[in-house]
């Protein structure tokens, strides 16, 4: 799965604030990603997140 930094991940479960929408701000074995509701920061599993995303969503920068 090719998943890049800037890029907004929809996840299939919602965060506890609510919102679904993350944003990728380190991409590896691990992610650090930011909640797009509520801010809050977090590492989380490739496994996980590959096993949890529904949809991404490309960054416009960085594209040509």
């Amino acid at each position: 799965m090719d998943i890049r930094p800037a890029d907004i991940l929809v996840m299939k479960k919602k965060h506890p604030c609510g919102e679904n929408h993350m944003l990728v701000l380190r991409s590896g074995m691990d992610f650090k990603l930011r909640c797009q509701g509520c801010g809050r920061e977090f590492m989380v599993p490739r496994s996980k997140i590959e096993k949890n995303v529904r949809s991404v969503e490309r960054s416009e920068t960085g594209e040509s």
